[in-house]
């Protein structure tokens, strides 16, 4: 299973038209709406980094009312992170 999280900047006053878009996408597990420079919150899962990568670009960034995005992938939960030490 793949992941990331999707930080988006919308529209001024276009962040409930996004919502309703991103609720129709089946890889969206969850949405946040946040302050500061982005406006939601989008953790994102699927089967492969490929199809992660087709979600993130043809189905998220394409929506029209987002400015940008910035996207942070997950590479293993925080219980699992290794430990350099």
């Amino acid at each position: 299973m793949a992941g990331c999280f999707v930080l988006l900047n919308c529209k001024k006053n276009e962040e409930k038209d996004v919502i309703k878009h991103l609720k129709k996408i089946p890889e969206v597990k969850e949405m946040q709406c946040v302050s500061g420079p982005y406006d939601i919150l989008v953790k994102i899962q699927a089967n492969t980094t490929d199809e992660l990568h087709e979600t993130v670009t043809w189905k998220i960034r394409k929506l029209k009312n987002i400015r940008s995005t910035y996207t942070l992938k997950i590479n293993e939960e925080a219980t699992n992170c290794k430990d350099d030490n």
